[in-house]
């Protein structure tokens, strides 16, 4: 599945590795885009949805949308 975020709260590139990171702790295989300057965040995962916000969230980021 192919998921897009807003992500509040990402200003750099530590930022950026959080996120991945964070995503990539719950799907091993995902495929992770971040553009900082729009604050959106392209996933590909076979995870759900919410389990990968889930995952944001607890690296101390909003999700938005």
């Amino acid at each position: 599945m192919q998921y897009q975020f807003t992500v509040e709260g990402m200003t750099c590139g530590h930022c950026e590795r959080a996120v991945v990171h964070a995503v990539r702790e719950v799907d091993t295989e995902a495929v992770v885009k971040v553009d900082l300057a729009t604050k959106q965040v392209s996933v590909e995962s076979d995870k759900a949805r919410e389990v990968i916000a889930n995952a944001i969230t607890e690296e101390g980021y909003k999700v938005a949308a």
